[in-house]
Order: structure tokens, then C-alpha cells, then sequence
């Protein structure tokens, strides 16, 4: 039998395991149950009824947490020479192309998100088998391919996430931080989930939201009702 530690029947003392919470709640309770000693992360997970297996179903957004995510978003921006500014005055940490893309090659990927420019992806392509795996590529559809360098960039480091249902059908993305007031960690939270409602896709049958938990680093999760 695995021995629980001494933080986590703490833990697991100040809320019931059984009880289903509100996400007002939940977003209470988690700053309760998070004893870590740095600020932790807080991330939801929410498991469709989805087959990801499907093109159809394989549910794919990005979402502008209204209080941000908590983290300082390392950005890197393969741009041609006449956007290297655009990139650097919107706040890149990382600027450049040929240098950085050989950098990749070598193994470095030591960023949150990479954004370029549709005439730059043809490089990037071969680079796929590094960045992909690590969710790293930049994509159109979440607005990390643009010419609007400088707009992407600003919108990454406000809060903007991209979330996308993974092969178990559950979406995990992270929310914002313990050291959040209790009303940002809902409003970022309450925000995340209406996106995922909206993308509810038409082939899906059956109960969409299925269960959604939060949880910190190393916290139990937080059974959370899923009528929002």
C-alpha cells in the first residue's frame, strides 16, 4: 500500500473527495489544498465524449484567459530581418531565424511558444519531428503563423493558450497560478470551459462534458460539476 504524506492527508482534510463542487468552489478551495512551497500551477482537465480518433471530434481552440496565465511566457519569433523589430518592440524574448532554426536542430527548445510567418513555415517543416512532439509548431489555427507578428506576440503574453483534446479525449491546460484571488482562477477557468462548450462538435453524440477536475502541482484534483 502506497504511504500518503503528511501534506497530502492535509490536503485532502480541508475538502470532500466525494462531494461534487461548483467551479466557484473549486476555484476556493484549490488555494486551500495547495501547500507546495512555490507558486504552483493550476490546471483543469476536462474529459469529452469525443472519439479524438476522428478527425470530426478532435476538439482544437485558443482561448484569452482574461487574467492571464500567471507565467512569464518565453516567446521565440522566426521572422524575416524586416519584422525583427515589429517582434522585438511586442516583447519576443527570442528574435532571429537561420541561427535559431539551426539552434533547434541541435536541440534546443528551451521556449513556450514559437510564432512565425506563413513564407517561413517551408523551413519549419523539416524541424517537426522536434517541435511537434513538444507542441511547439506553430499552426495557423491557433494564430501562431500570421503576418501580424507584433498582435500574436502581445496576445501569447496576455494569456492567450491554445488547448486541444488529447488521445484519451481529455483537454489538460494550465490556468493561471495559487497566488490567483479566487475570482481569477474562476474567471480564467469559467472562460476556458465556454470555449470548449462552443466547439462542441455536430457528430458528437451523447454527453459532450463528461467529467472536470482541477488540481495543483502535486494537489489532489477537485471533482467539479460539469453543468457550468
Amino acid at each position: 500500500m502506497t504511504k500518503i504524506s503528511k501534506k497530502r492527508k492535509e490536503a485532502l482534510s480541508k475538502y470532500d473527495t466525494n462531494k461534487i463542487y461548483t467551479l466557484k468552489e473549486a476555484s476556493s478551495v484549490i488555494k486551500e489544498i495547495s501547500n507546495v512551497k512555490f507558486d504552483s500551477s493550476i490546471d483543469l482537465a476536462v474529459r469529452l465524449g469525443v472519439d479524438p480518433r476522428k478527425a470530426d471530434q478532435n476538439v482544437r481552440g485558443v482561448v484569452t484567459l482574461p487574467n492571464g496565465t500567471g507565467k512569464d511566457v518565453k516567446v521565440l519569433a522566426l521572422v524575416t530581418p524586416d519584422k525583427e523589430k515589429d517582434a522585438l518592440d511586442a516583447g519576443a524574448d527570442f528574435v532571429g531565424l537561420d541561427e535559431y532554426l539551426q539552434k533547434i536542430k541541435d536541440g534546443w527548445t528551451d521556449v513556450d511558444v514559437i510564432i512565425t510567418m506563413p513564407s517561413v513555415m517551408g523551413k519549419l517543416g523539416p524541424l517537426g519531428r522536434i517541435l511537434g512532439p513538444r507542441g511547439l509548431m506553430p499552426n495557423p489555427k491557433t494564430g501562431t503563423v500570421t503576418m501580424d507578428v507584433a498582435k500574436a506576440i502581445n496576445d501569447v503574453k496576455a494569456g492567450k493558450i491554445d488547448f486541444k483534446v488529447d488521445k484519451t479525449g481529455i483537454i489538460h491546460a494550465s490556468i493561471g497560478k495559487v497566488s490567483f484571488d479566487a475570482d481569477k482562477i474562476y474567471g480564467n477557468s469559467l472562460e476556458l470551459i465556454q470555449n470548449i462548450l462552443k466547439l462542441k462538435p455536430s457528430s458528437s453524440k451523447g454527453t459532450y462534458v463528461k467529467s472536470i477536475s482541477m488540481s495543483s502541482t502535486m494537489s489532489p484534483g477537485i471533482n467539479i460539476d460539469t453543468n457550468i
